[in-house]
């Protein structure tokens, strides 16, 4: 018996040896230990801890628990916005007034006009000007979840910091770091993937340092929402980046160090770029990870909003609530049309343009040979011009 005793701890000890010198411990299939997310069909939700595939009310009954639901997203495809959109959806109609929607794209700063728009005190011109102010391009990738919460009046909340504390933190001056979020610079498995995504290079270390403040930010904010006895029974939805989420050590790890909560990580993933956006796909040093990369992983392909099929030659910018054309290219619809530098595009079809994002949008729906009315200002004179928008051949 003794010698027996003996033989195990010693077979333990030499296993544990190997483990350490090892040191891969690595799930497989970047997350996903039981099935490769390349073998699942496009819509398939697996359930990555057991490899069991659910369907959509499976998994909304299973994370309708949580007090927090992380949805992660590739910021361009439409796909993961209309998963983060169902999912939404679905548990707006399973708890009415109980949903709250925090986003990446918005600091915390824009809160009280945010808070505005909720009430309907804030016009769709100015959020989309706050949008375009906290985040920048990309206002229609996000309008049909913006048109929901909007209608059903649900919480929009700010989830990064103000440009103010990006400030104060880069300075790095002991009386700049006064309330800031405590940071948490040691996960020993965050940096070395973040460090892959950044290249591994020694100059990424300002820009993990502040990707570091955006995290702990936005966990401060879903902990404050926690504490918050206003949101007793509530729950929050947080958009963001997949990589924000991915594995519980961005956002979610942080938001538990603060306040220890349950909590649900859903990624909308796409396994497969298109040909044409191949140009896209990045080149990331392995990183061996012991960890699930959430909880479901949903398979959708990667689609981008369209590309125009018309073009209108000009070069844009945008002024005081319109467009102004800064320069109108030779031998193009604009010139043809009679369209000159300085001039501004109040409407098109009689939709008013705010900014170029409008008029993209609107463009967007159109086809060659189609005519179209542009209202004009060029100097004091407002005029109604009309273009045809011939194919790049003709």
């Amino acid at each position: 018996m003794i010698l027996t005793t003996r033989f195990v701890v010693a077979l333990f000890l030499l296993f544990s040896i190997n483990l350490a010198v090892a040191e891969e411990y690595a799930v497989p299939h970047s997350g996903s230990p039981y099935l490769p997310l390349d073998d699942l069909q496009n819509n398939d939700i697996l359930h990555l801890p057991t490899g069991l595939k659910v369907n959509f009310d499976q998994m909304q009954n299973a994370i309708s628990s949580s007090n927090v639901i992380y949805i992660g997203e590739t910021h361009d495809n439409i796909e993961a916005h209309r998963a983060q959109l169902e999912i939404i959806m679905d548990l707006t109609r399973r708890f009415p007034d109980k949903i709250s929607v925090g986003m990446e794209m918005f600091r915390r700063s824009a809160q009280q006009d945010l808070d505005r728009w909720n009430i309907g005190e804030l016009s769709l011109d100015q959020f989309k000007k706050l949008f375009r102010k906290n985040w920048g391009d990309g206002y229609a990738l996000y309008k049909p979840i913006f048109d929901f919460i909007n209608k059903n009046h649900v919480p929009l909340i700010g989830l990064k910091p103000s440009t103010e504390t990006e400030d104060r933190f880069r300075s790095n001056k002991p009386s700049d770091q006064n309330n800031l979020p405590k940071i948490d610079f040691n996960d020993r498995y965050h940096r070395p993937f973040s460090m892959s995504i950044f290249g591994g290079h020694q100059a990424m270390e300002k820009p993990y340092r502040m990707l570091l403040l955006w995290e702990e930010t936005m966990a401060q904010t879903v902990a404050d929402f926690l504490i918050d006895p206003s949101n007793i029974n509530s729950k929050l939805v947080i958009l963001a980046g997949g990589f924000h989420v991915q594995y519980g050590f961005g956002i979610p790890k942080r938001a538990f160090r603060r306040v220890p909560h349950s909590y649900s990580i859903v990624l909308p993933t796409a396994t497969e770029l298109p040909a044409e956006l191949k140009d896209r796909e990045m080149d990331v040093q392995h990183v061996s990870i012991p960890l699930y990369s959430g909880d479901y992983a949903w398979k959708i392909p990667y689609k981008i909003l369209p590309d125009n099929k018309v073009k209108l030659g000009v070069v844009l910018e945008n002024s005081k609530n319109t467009v102004r054309i800064k320069s109108v290219l030779a031998n193009s619809n604009a010139e043809l049309a009679g369209l000159k530098d300085g001039d501004l595009l109040l409407a098109i079809d009689g939709a008013e343009l705010n900014d170029i994002e409008d008029l993209t949008d609107k463009l967007r729906r159109l086809d060659v040979g189609h005519r179209a009315r542009l209202i004009v200002k060029r100097e004091s004179e407002v005029m109604d011009v009309e273009i045809q928008f011939r194919g790049p051949k003709q």
